[in-house]
C-alpha cells in the first residue's frame, strides 16, 4: 500500500547544513526559539522556516490574525538554505528569450514581474514595520555585469527589452562600471533599480523574530512524518506533535523526502565564498554594491562595507546532487574556482583570503514552474524555487497561504494557472542529462 493510500507520509531524510554560511558567521549570536516538546494544536502547520515558510506565516497573520500557526524548522533559522542565499530579492527576470519580445514572452515577463514584486512588497512592509537598516534590507537596485563582448551584447539586448516594457534601467560603460566596482575586468554594466539587497541570514532572523502569537516557531524541530487524523493532520516531531487542520509544505526539495513530486525535482547546489575583511582603501569604487552576471550561471559578486573593513562575496559553480547533500570536498573544489575568479576580478586585493565557504540547495523543475498547489486534501506545497530563492520562495509562500485560507488575489490566480512540474527522464538519464546540462551552461557562461 502506498503512502498516499494510507494517508501517512514519512520523511526519508532530513536537511543537512552544507558548510558554514558567512552570512551567519558574521552575525551576532542569537538564541533560537525552543524546540517543540509536547503536543500542540494549530489551524495551520508549516513545515520549513525559510523564505517560503516564514512568508506564508506572515501572510496568514495579515489575512486573519486569529489563525493559529505552528512553524516547524528542522534546524536553526537562517542556518539552512535561506541563510546561504546570495541576498538578491530580484524584481525582473534575468533574461527573456524571444528576439522580438512579443506575445507569450511578454506575458511571461509580466507574470514574472508580478511574482517577484509581490515578494518585494511583503519584505518591504516588514522592513518598514521593524525599522530594519540597510545592513539588513537595502532597496538599492542591482547591477548586471559583463566581462566579454558576448556579455556586453546580452546586456544591450536586454536593455532594449526593458525599454519596450517601460522598465527603468541604465546601461553603464566600461569606465562607469569600473567606478562602481573598482574592478578593471568588467567591460559594461546594466543597472536596474527595483531589486532589494538583503543580508539573508539577518533578514530571515528578522522575519522569524517579528512573528507574534498565535504564530509559534519551533526551531531544531524537524517534521518526521504526518498522517491523516479525521479531517485534519497529525504531524510528528522528535519530541512532540502538532495537530493541524492544514499543512503548508515549505521545505523546497525536501518535499520529495515525504514522497511528493518524486521524479519531478532536480536537486542542485550552488556555492559561495566570502573574504576576510580588508582595508577599503585597497579597492577603488563604491563600498557597497551587488552584481549578477550578464550570462546565466556566471559569477555573482557583492561588496559589503562594514565598520571593521570590507568583504567580497563570490558565488559560482553548480552541481547536481540528488541526495540533497554534498561533501566538504565539493565545497573546497568550488572554492578553488572562486579564488581564481576573485583574483582575476580584483588584482589589487592580492593576499586577501576567503574566510568562509558554503553551499546552498535549490530545487528546480524541468519546465521551470514551482512545485505548488494542494497536493493532498488540506496539504499545500510552496516548493521548487527554480533559483531566485529569495524572490520565488517568498512569493510561493504568500500564494500557498492565500490558497490555504481561501483568499483570492492576482498573485494566487497566477499560481493556480501554472502547469504542474513535468516528469524527469528515468535514471540514469536524469543524472547524465542534469550533469551535462549544468556543465554546458557553465561552459556557455565562459569568463562571465
Amino acid at each position: 500500500m502506498t503512502q498516499a493510500a494510507r494517508n501517512v507520509f514519512v520523511a526519508s531524510r532530513l536537511p543537512k547544513r552544507a558548510g558554514v554560511s558567512g552570512w551567519v558567521a558574521t552575525l551576532a549570536s542569537r538564541t533560537p526559539r525552543p524546540a517543540l516538546n509536547g503536543s500542540v494544536i494549530a489551524d495551520v502547520a508549516i513545515i520549513g522556516g525559510g523564505f517560503a515558510g516564514l512568508s506564508a506565516a506572515r501572510r496568514i497573520s495579515r489575512l486573519d490574525p486569529g489563525v493559529r500557526v505552528a512553524i516547524l524548522e528542522a534546524g536553526v533559522v537562517g542556518e539552512g538554505p535561506a541563510g546561504a542565499n546570495s541576498g538578491f530579492i530580484i524584481d525582473l527576470p534575468h533574461e527573456v528569450s524571444s528576439d522580438d519580445f512579443s506575445g507569450e514572452s511578454e506575458a511571461r515577463f509580466r507574470q514574472s514581474v508580478l511574482i517577484q514584486r509581490s515578494a518585494i512588497a511583503l519584505a518591504s512592509e516588514m522592513a518598514a514595520e521593524n525599522g530594519w537598516g540597510k545592513d539588513i534590507f537595502d532597496p538599492c537596485g542591482r547591477y548586471s555585469v559583463a566581462i566579454s563582448a558576448e556579455g556586453d551584447k546580452h546586456l544591450e539586448d536586454y536593455a532594449q527589452q526593458l525599454s519596450k516594457m517601460g522598465e527603468a534601467h541604465r546601461l553603464l560603460t566600461l569606465r562607469e562600471i569600473r567606478a562602481v566596482t573598482g574592478s578593471p575586468v568588467y567591460t559594461s554594466g546594466l543597472f536596474t533599480p527595483g531589486t532589494v539587497i538583503v543580508q539573508p541570514a539577518a533578514y530571515i532572523r528578522g522575519v522569524a523574530d517579528c512573528l507574534k502569537e498565535p504564530v509559534a516557531l519551533y526551531e531544531r524541530t524537524p517534521a518526521l512524518s504526518f498522517e491523516r487524523l479525521g479531517t485534519g493532520w497529525f504531524v510528528k516531531t522528535p519530541q512532540g506533535s502538532v495537530q493541524a487542520a492544514k499543512i503548508i509544505m515549505a521545505n523546497n526539495g525536501h518535499a520529495e523526502s515525504f514522497g511528493f513530486f518524486r521524479g519531478r525535482l532536480l536537486h542542485v547546489f550552488t556555492y559561495a565564498s566570502l573574504t576576510e575583511e580588508f582595508d577599503p582603501s585597497r579597492l577603488d569604487g563604491e563600498r557597497k554594491w551587488a552584481a549578477t552576471p550578464a550570462l546565466p550561471m556566471g559569477t555573482t559578486v557583492r561588496r559589503i562595507g562594514t565598520s571593521g573593513g570590507d568583504r567580497i562575496l563570490v558565488r559560482s559553480r553548480y552541481s547536481y546532487n540528488p541526495g540533497i547533500e554534498i561533501s566538504d570536498a565539493a565545497i573546497r573544489r568550488a572554492g578553488r574556482l572562486h579564488d581564481s575568479k576573485f583574483s582575476q576580478r580584483f588584482p589589487t586585493l592580492g593576499g586577501v583570503r576567503m574566510q568562509y565557504r558554503w553551499a546552498g540547495a535549490m530545487a528546480l523543475t524541468r519546465n521551470h514552474v514551482p512545485a505548488f498547489g494542494e497536493i493532498e486534501r488540506g496539504v499545500f506545497a510552496a516548493c521548487g524555487c527554480n533559483g531566485l530563492g529569495a524572490s520565488n520562495s517568498t512569493a510561493s509562500g504568500i500564494a500557498a497561504a492565500e490558497l490555504a485560507l481561501g483568499h483570492e488575489s492576482e498573485l494566487g490566480r497566477v499560481y493556480t494557472r501554472l502547469a504542474a512540474p513535468t516528469a524527469l527522464p528515468p535514471q540514469p538519464f536524469t543524472t547524465i542529462g542534469a550533469k551535462a546540462h549544468l556543465a554546458y551552461r557553465e561552459w556557455r557562461a565562459g569568463p562571465e
